[in-house]
């Protein structure tokens, strides 16, 4: 099960007249006003007693150092080798109080697969459930409102 964001939160900050002239977006990448500079990746959170975990896409903050060097071996399968990149969450996922800006790592995959977000907030409730899984009842409790 995967949800998402078409655009990081930022987006929208930007007047929609605006936009064309100061947002630069593909489906994967985002730059506006050519200094502030998103990814789009995916949390995977573990679900018990399930094979599958359930998956938001999201986008995230880099540097512009990060940014480039992204851009740089997007298509370069040795990118898995990558350190992962520090990013601020720029997406709110249904379920969770503030995760604006909270503190994540960006970590590449083999070229063709989303990168995966590691969420490294102390003590959010999202940093939690990444590294401990929830139950079925809470991915029912977090989707449903989606489906509706």
């Amino acid at each position: 099960m995967c949800f998402g964001a078409d655009f990081p939160d930022f987006y929208f900050s930007v007047p929609p007249a605006e936009r064309t002239k100061r947002v630069e977006l593909t489906r994967d990448l985002c730059v506006v006003d050519e200094e502030h500079f998103f990814i789009r990746a995916r949390i995977e959170i573990p679900v018990h007693d399930s094979f599958e975990p359930l998956c938001w896409n999201v986008w995230t903050s880099l540097s512009e150092t990060n940014f480039i060097r992204a851009n740089e071996v997007w298509n370069e399968p040795d990118r898995v080798n990558e350190p992962p990149y520090f990013g601020w969450l720029q997406t709110v996922i249904p379920g969770y109080a503030d995760t604006l800006n909270i503190r994540t790592l960006v970590h590449t995959q083999p070229v063709g697969t989303i990168p995966r977000v590691e969420v490294i907030e102390a003590n959010h409730p999202l940093t939690l459930d990444q590294q401990h899984g929830i139950s079925m009842d809470r991915v029912i409790e977090l989707v449903t409102p989606l489906l509706h």
